[in-house]
């Protein structure tokens, strides 16, 4: 049992449940959306493996991956205020776009994971419905983290495979170019607290205000 009388997952078990619940193939409609990037690789921004690993590391770094890692460590905390951190994630979003994005991707989450992990099945933006789902699985923020990192990088090379010439041979070896950085950021993100929420991957921001105009689009941002 934890704290609040809850029971727990084995740490074996609790690590292959999150590794299922963090897969890019996890139900959440995560290949739907680009965050912007399909604005990016349109105009031109965007145009091969490098600019591509450059744009994600940045993301990650200073802009949605960094606001999601702080706001799950939080979350997967003892005695979190879900609801406050929720509305603290929804705040994270400078645009209608984004708010839709992990608005939508969190309620996907909890009506799959909340059978699985014996949790509530409120909406919830995306890192905190994956906190609140991953507390009860007693991991390591960090490997939590990672593994979210680890996903919201899959999906957005994979955005890029669908939409430019880039093949999954070398979608994969960015990928795995990106892990050092990826946990990295984890470990700087499980000891962090809400004074150091912020980002500055303003690129990023205006690509997905901009993407909201564009006249055609694959993704829904």
């Amino acid at each position: 049992m934890d704290m609040d009388g809850h029971s727990v997952i084995p740490t074996d078990a609790g690590r292959l449940l999150a590794v299922q619940l963090l897969s890019p193939v996890f139900p959440t409609g995560a290949f739907a959306y680009s965050q912007g990037l399909e604005y990016a690789m349109d105009s031109g921004i965007i145009r091969d493996g490098a600019t591509l690993s450059a744009w994600i590391a940045d993301v990650l770094e200073y802009g949605t991956g960094w606001s999601d890692a702080v706001i799950l460590s939080l979350c997967l905390r003892p005695g979190a205020d879900y609801p406050a951190l929720d509305d603290l994630a929804r705040a994270m979003c400078l645009t209608a776009e984004r708010l839709t994005e992990t608005v939508e991707q969190g309620t996907a989450f909890v009506a799959m994971a909340g059978p699985l992990t014996a949790t509530e099945a409120a909406p919830a933006a995306l890192p905190v419905a994956v906190g609140r789902a991953c507390a009860r699985l007693e991991l390591p923020r960090r490997e939590v983290i990672g593994l979210y990192l680890h996903g919201l990088a899959f999906n957005l090379i994979q955005a890029a495979v669908r939409f430019m010439p880039l093949g999954q041979a070398e979608g994969q070896r960015l990928l795995a170019a990106l892990s050092p950085q990826i946990l990295n950021i984890a470990a700087q993100a499980a000891d962090a607290t809400e004074s150091n929420l912020g980002g500055c991957a303003i690129g990023a921001e205006i690509a997905q205000a901009r993407h909201e105009t564009m006249t055609t689009r694959i993704f829904r941002t």
